[in-house]
């Protein structure tokens, strides 16, 4: 039996990157599943040619209230049996952060945390939500005991010093504060395990690239978007990659091969 493949990518704007080619890396690449971050439109927004796409007939939505603004998705090939839109907390489903859908042998959560923000001013709601997302997906694993559990997207957080390309820089950086990188290691230690890391140890590649610098061209990234796992045989782990030769956004596709 084949993999189950997925995709998860911050596409900085669905619109902005489907006139990049979006539709034809999908293509390329035929994932199982995609999981997108910071789509910044509604369901009405999305482009037709993707709305309308033969690979992937189901498809589905969870925006901020806030026009224009965060925004996550999921789209694939078979009908999974439940969707469920944020995590069932006002302050943070009011932005548009996480959509789950449930399939008979696995869960699939595509997420946008947040962005901590010039001078931390943002870690405390940080924290709260990636607190508030790790409890609401220990009860759904409870209630779907034989399902593996995936929690795909960006992170905003680059774990270790391996993650990004200039550390001793970055201390002081949202997305490399102290706080927010003990809750990964926290999160990483309680069972959840991060797939790319596992399969390369010492492999330095990056997620995302600040295109306010022209960053991308040197190379000057971060690793700050995942596949973790949970309630998962690390065996069934086929393949974890980074596509940083992939365009479209600021940040490039990362991928999970599972054999499920």
């Amino acid at each position: 039996m084949s993999a189950t493949t997925f995709f998860t990518w911050n596409v900085n704007g669905i619109r902005a990157c489907h006139r990049q080619g979006f539709v034809s890396t999908l293509e390329e690449y035929k994932p199982d599943i995609v999981g997108l971050q910071e789509v910044r439109a509604t369901q009405e927004q999305i482009p037709e040619d993707i709305q309308n796409h033969k690979i992937y007939p189901h498809q589905f939505y969870f925006g901020a209230q806030k026009k224009g603004y965060s925004g996550v998705g999921i789209l694939s090939k078979k009908e999974p049996e439940n969707v469920l839109k944020g995590i069932g907390a006002k302050e943070f489903d009011f932005e548009g952060r996480s959509i789950t859908a449930i399939f008979p042998k696995f869960i699939y959560c595509s997420t946008y945390f947040p962005n901590s923000q010039d001078k931390g001013k943002r870690i405390a709601f940080k924290l709260e939500f990636c607190i508030a997302l790790n409890e609401w997906l220990m009860k759904l694993s409870k209630k779907h005991p034989d399902k593996a559990l995936i929690l795909a997207g960006d992170f905003n957080i680059a774990h270790e010093e391996i993650d990004l390309a200039r550390p001793n820089d970055n201390h002081d950086s949202p997305g490399f504060l102290p706080d927010e990188r003990a809750w990964m290691s926290k999160f990483l230690d309680s069972g959840w395990t991060d797939s790319f890391r596992t399969l390369h140890k010492e492999t330095v590649k990056y997620s995302w690239w600040s295109a306010r610098t022209r960053a991308r061209d040197r190379n000057i990234g971060w690793r700050i978007d995942y596949h973790t796992l949970y309630n998962t045989d690390l065996k069934k782990i086929k393949k974890a990659e980074i596509y940083d030769q992939v365009f479209g956004s600021d940040h490039c596709p990362v991928t999970l091969s599972l054999d499920l």
